[in-house]
């Protein structure tokens, strides 16, 4: 879709009336649009692409991009710092095309940060085969004889580079993050990522969910010179949930997470990842989407 025509509202924002958004950008799930006649605004279309071992599969998750449009919008709301949004479903809803509003979100243009502020409260993932190697997640030691899975001791702040589409975020030291963006940013980045983890994981824990671990993005208001929370927001695709009394329970599906994680499992088993990655089976695209929407029912209920 190179193009999204908005219709004529009856209130909000003005620069709302009869836009046409150009698309600009695509990631692994979202497409950008700019619009001449809304400087400074940036449409955000989460799509219902699914991608895993860097490659885009086939098919889509139905509802995908709605549900994590939903799901960041949530979070948004109850952070408690600043964030990108300039309007957003149901308001902006009045003026985009029927199955492209509900996935949108209307944001203010950041100078943004090359980075991926990732915080850990359990030790899973990247962070799990690197202390395997090293006993330590990004320059950080940690105890030893920690198992996959385990909670660590405080949450700990593991920052990455941002990779190109088709290649791997690189797991970074605090100190290559000064490097980056100075020692000032640096730290009001570590910082607010740890925050908002805090607030994010209390409210969880209080829903029988575990937070194990997140990525935030963060950019610069242009105008005010904010430290700004952008891109999505503790969505199944940038985090990892688990049901807490399955963890706690223990056994086989105690880190059975509430994401993609069906589609990297059933990928890893069926794919030697040379060439194209085949096509999923409808029975693993239903399981995907059914625990998308779980997530949702059991954090926003």
């Amino acid at each position: 879709m190179t193009t999204i025509e908005s219709n004529h509202p009856t209130g909000g924002d003005p620069r709302m009336v009869a836009l046409r958004w150009t698309h600009v950008y695509s990631g692994k799930v979202r497409d950008l649009y700019t619009s001449d006649a809304a400087p400074g605004r940036v449409l955000v279309v989460a799509s219902d692409r699914v991608s895993a071992f860097d490659h885009i599969l086939e098919p889509a998750i139905p509802g995908k991009g709605a549900l994590l449009t939903q799901l960041s919008l949530w979070w948004f709301a109850r952070l408690g710092m600043p964030n990108h949004l300039a309007a957003a479903h149901p308001s902006l809803g009045e003026h985009l095309p029927p199955g492209i509003a509900e996935r949108s979100m209307l944001v203010h243009e950041l100078d943004m940060f090359p980075l991926e502020c990732v915080v850990r409260g359990y030790l899973a993932g990247s962070g799990w085969l690197e202390y395997q190697a090293s006993g330590s997640v990004c320059g950080i030691p940690l105890p030893a004889g920690l198992q996959n899975g385990d909670r660590l001791p405080e949450p700990i702040y593991t920052p990455a580079t941002k990779a190109p589409l088709g290649e791997h975020d690189e797991n970074i030291t605090f100190e290559r993050t000064v490097e980056i963006v100075g020692a000032d940013d640096g730290a009001a980045l570590r910082d607010a990522a740890l925050q908002a983890f805090a607030t994010a994981s209390a409210m969880a824990e209080e829903r029988g969910v575990i937070l194990a671990d997140t990525k935030f993005e963060f950019g610069r208001d242009p105008e005010t010179g904010a430290l700004t929370l952008a891109d999505e927001v503790l969505t199944s695709d940038s985090s990892r949930y688990w049901d807490a009394e399955t963890y706690a329970a223990g056994g086989i599906h105690r880190l059975d997470s509430f994401d993609k994680q069906i589609v990297r499992d059933w990928l890893a088993a069926n794919w030697d990842r040379s060439g194209d990655p085949p096509v999923l089976p409808d029975e693993i695209v239903e399981k995907t989407a059914d625990r998308y929407r779980e997530l949702i029912d059991r954090l926003t209920a």
